[in-house]
């Protein structure tokens, strides 16, 4: 099973109206993920847009929708299929797809997402409410951009380079000069294991910005991760950033994508 989490940027079109929705189908189709996790979907639960961008794909879209940010949605591509699905109901800024398949090793809760880009405090407040409804010792999968550098790194340089307006966003609050790292380190103590550490797959290590796609905003960081429990770290084979061709245009942040020892197991509704 290849999974995938994609930023797609402002519902896949710029500000002055052009699309780049062609090339982020090339992006996906490209790399044929079995579960895709989409963010900022801008437009997308109006006019049958999610439907048609589906169907594009030859997936089926369970759309989380934001009332004040912008939603987000996890797609299966067949013969997998939704044991459930619907919106986690919380305090977001964005919003969170929850969708149970069926595997052969049994069934796989995975979680789309989009963390609070502004404030770390809220940011961290989102993470734990996720976490607190996944059970480490079950089978699950959070995916999407977190918004937040991880506690393993020294941050130092991407943070010197980042203009103060938006330096502010990934530091502690007050007279400190401390990364906020909270987010990501709450969900490493909820249980969950960043793949992309853990089942390494070479190549590009940040996650934003692309080289033609915008994102002034950041300066080489890793903010997109695919995590799992324990029970699906096990199966985690690689994980990896999507580079080069369409993906350096399609979005300000690239796709990120791990392959899983798991397969859908088909046909049981």
């Amino acid at each position: 099973m290849k999974v995938m989490t994609y930023n797609i940027k402002t519902g896949g079109r710029d500000g002055d109206g052009r699309s780049r929705l062609d090339e982020i189908i090339a992006v996906i189709d490209d790399q044929r993920p079995d579960v895709l996790a989409l963010q900022e979907l801008r437009g997308f639960g109006r006019r049958g847009l999610l439907d048609r961008f589906a169907r594009a794909l030859g997936m089926t879209p369970y759309l989380a929708r934001s009332w004040v940010g912008q939603s987000v949605a996890v797609l299966l591509r067949p013969p997998g299929e939704a044991l459930s699905a619907g919106p986690i109901r919380g305090p977001f800024l964005h919003a969170a797809a929850r969708v149970v398949v069926d595997t052969d090793r049994g069934p796989l809760v995975v979680v789309g997402t989009h963390l609070d880009p502004f404030r770390g405090r809220r940011r961290l407040r989102e993470a734990r409410w996720i976490a607190a409804r996944l059970r480490r010792d079950r089978m699950a999968l959070l995916m999407g951009d977190l918004n937040s550098l991880d506690p393993w790194t020294d941050h130092a340089e991407r943070i010197e380079r980042l203009s103060a307006r938006y330096r502010s966003r990934h530091m502690l609050p007050g007279p400190t000069d401390t990364v906020d790292t909270r987010a990501v380190a709450e969900l490493e103590r909820a249980g969950l294991v960043d793949l992309f550490r853990h089942a390494p797959g070479g190549g590009r290590e940040h996650t934003a910005p692309t080289t033609e796609g915008g994102g002034h905003e950041f300066s080489g960081m890793r903010l997109d991760y695919i995590l799992g429990t324990p029970a699906v770290a096990k199966l985690a084979r690689a994980c990896r950033v999507v580079e080069g061709g369409a993906a350096e245009r399609a979005s300000d942040h690239y796709p990120v994508v791990a392959e899983l020892d798991l397969s859908f197991r088909p046909g049981r509704r």
